[in-house]
């Protein structure tokens, strides 16, 4: 057993801790909510993690990302994130793709290599995507539905997408999905009505995209282990 994973094993046992060193995790995305996504899984122990972001970090992320900071401004998300993951579990294997996700590139991920697939992009297009491939390769996936103009971290939860409310996001989704005969889908989000910030983009702050990220990895463990 790996030393710095000793705390989690006290609470998921050997078996499951050696799952989790066994999994590989995608996580498309990562922004306010997939940086937390990612930071949870390599210190949960996830044995192989591929990152999927085409940005760099701006300033303008530094109120709400946990990769972002004065130093990391200009660099790579999945460069700070790979780095991130190696300095907590240096046996951690990273694949990192610096590409927006979307039907045109899609047959470059092969889904039945993954254990698991996180949705943290932001396009619903690319999220029905997503949904399609992973669920065609019988490979589980998480999405996340909005977390922008939101305050209250405590107000998201985790439900099939057929059973959400409020979200507009989610209710897009629904109709989408239910086109293309998509008949279920495991989602995180908030029944909390998104605030009119007045502006194209939206607003955020430093704990509602993170809450949602922190669930989304909690929801990834749970499942590996069972």
């Amino acid at each position: 057993m790996k030393e710095q994973f000793t705390r989690t094993e006290m609470l998921l046992g050997q078996e499951n801790m050696e799952k989790l060193f066994a999994a590989r995790v995608a996580v498309f995305g990562l922004g306010g909510v997939g940086g937390y996504t990612v930071e949870a899984l390599a210190r949960s122990g996830i044995g192989t993690l591929d990152l999927i972001d085409p940005d760099k970090v701006d300033v303008t992320n530094l109120n709400r990302q946990i990769l972002a900071d004065w130093n990391t401004i200009g660099q790579y998300k999945v460069d700070i994130a790979k780095a991130r993951i190696r300095a907590i579990n240096p046996d951690a294997a990273v694949k990192t793709y610096k590409t927006f996700f979307l039907p045109d590139n899609a047959d470059r991920f092969d889904f039945t290599c993954y254990d698991y697939v996180v949705d943290a992009i932001d396009t619903v297009t690319g999220k029905l995507e997503l949904a399609e491939r992973a669920l065609s390769a019988d490979t589980p996936i998480i999405s996340c539905m909005g977390a922008g103009n939101r305050m209250d971290a405590s107000a998201f939860e985790v439900a099939d997408i057929y059973e959400t409310s409020v979200c507009p996001m989610a209710r897009v989704m629904r109709r989408e999905l239910k086109k293309r005969g998509i008949e279920r889908l495991k989602v995180v989000y908030s029944r909390e009505p998104a605030i009119d910030s007045g502006q194209q983009t939206p607003g955020s702050n430093a704990f509602t995209p993170g809450a949602a990220g922190l669930i989304l990895a909690g929801e990834v463990v749970r499942d590996l282990t069972g």
